[in-house]
């Protein structure tokens, strides 16, 4: 079974409890649990600087990680991270045991070529919109591959690839077209263009704009009058029929 990353990790004793695991943190490492398989669930701890490093590679999502406990290898992956939501901490993992007999669910994600070459946008003038940016699959550890690739350099304007679109290597099946989803996962189209006012928005606006110009030629209410300016003004004939 082909494994990508080396993880060093130590066996902690199981129920020490909140108060052990952020002695750890505070210490520099950080706690973790391996489950699956036949085996039971086993209390890890993993060195933070260490990970900080794996993580920032996307490979160290997809692929099967070699755990190396008490100078043994067991092939796992990683099926979730807690992060602290101000600092660039991790605060706990969830690794999964692997076995080579064992089919798997994992999320890998989209590589997309070609589209700057593509009709749709060279020629076009088209905007792509990656509508996904992975995919969960089920496949033996053997078969699993680190990415999965659209070729979208013939894509024209208005088009659109889905899930059943997208080339799968032998023994990969992707988890939402086994439930029946073909989601879209990119698309070629127009830039969006200023909607066209209906007539009742328009009306509405006309109205409005009419209203602002007869408030604007009223004089303000409780604006003061200038008496020279009054004085000055023609005065009507009173007595004139």
């Amino acid at each position: 079974m082909k494994t990508s990353f080396d993880v060093v990790a130590d066996e902690r004793n199981a129920g020490q409890g909140k108060g052990a695991s952020r002695r750890l943190r505070r210490s520099g490492k950080v706690p973790a649990i391996l489950y699956g398989g036949s085996a039971e669930p086993k209390q890890l701890v993993l060195d933070h600087q260490n990970l900080l490093t794996l993580l920032v590679n996307e490979r160290f999502y997809s692929t099967i990680l070699s755990l190396k406990i008490n100078g043994q290898s067991q092939a796992a992956i990683l099926k979730d991270v807690q992060r602290h939501p101000a600092k660039n901490q991790i605060l706990h993992m969830d690794l999964q045991r692997v076995l080579e007999n064992e089919k798997i669910r994992m999320t890998i994600p989209l590589h997309f070529k070609g589209a700057a070459g593509s009709p749709g946008v060279k020629t076009q003038g088209g905007i792509v919109s990656h509508l996904a940016n992975d995919v969960e699959v089920l496949t033996l550890p053997k078969d699993l591959p680190e990415f999965l690739e659209i070729d979208m350099s013939a894509m024209q304007m208005n088009e659109m690839k889905r899930l059943s679109d997208i080339p799968l290597p032998a023994g990969v099946e992707l988890v939402d077209l086994m439930h029946g989803r073909d989601s879209a996962v990119v698309s070629i189209h127009h830039a969006r263009a200023e909607e066209a006012e209906t007539p009742a928005v328009q009306a509405a606006n006309a109205a409005q704009a009419a209203t602002n110009a007869a408030a604007a030629a009223a004089p303000a209410a409780g604006a003061k009058v200038d008496p020279k300016a009054a004085a000055a003004a023609p005065k009507k004939d009173a007595g004139k029929k």
